[in-house]
């Protein structure tokens, strides 16, 4: 089966936009873009407040997933498989998994930060989850 949203048309600055939307609905006190070098979108960098502390989170496309699953996959036609069509759809992915683990804010099952830990951004520059897989003896084995 091909990857989500591997048919659309919705344009990477579009998707990013809507994020901010989410984003800032969701209690986000400030939102904003980083381009790679080509003034494509990169990644959204935003912060909540934690126990009336700031927090910066950085989420990132990486289109390049994207990509190479468009062309592994004999069923994606030829011409979804570019790398502007990997960038449409990996921002489309991330909208709407915002709008998953934003519903389970919103039902109560989870709080704001916690959905998106692994995107904190520590003192180092470092998100948490960058930390965990350097040093994944953070965690105890569930053996």
């Amino acid at each position: 089966m091909p990857i989500l949203n591997y048919t659309t048309t919705i344009s990477s600055h579009k998707s990013v936009g809507e994020i901010q939307e989410i984003l800032a609905h969701a209690g986000a006190m400030a939102v904003s873009i980083d381009y790679d070098t080509h003034g494509q979108p990169d990644a959204l960098m935003f912060l909540i407040k934690v126990r009336d502390e700031p927090i910066s989170f950085r989420l990132p496309s990486r289109w390049q997933g994207v990509y190479k699953r468009l062309l592994e996959d004999p069923k994606v036609p030829k011409s979804q498989r570019s790398e502007e069509q990997a960038r449409r759809v990996a921002w489309r992915i991330v909208k709407d998994w915002c709008e998953a683990q934003l519903a389970i804010v919103d039902a109560g099952q989870a709080m704001l930060a916690e959905v998106f830990l692994p995107y904190a951004v520590t003192q180092s520059g470092a998100t948490v989850y960058q930390i965990f897989e350097s040093n994944q003896k953070l965690l105890i084995s569930g053996e």
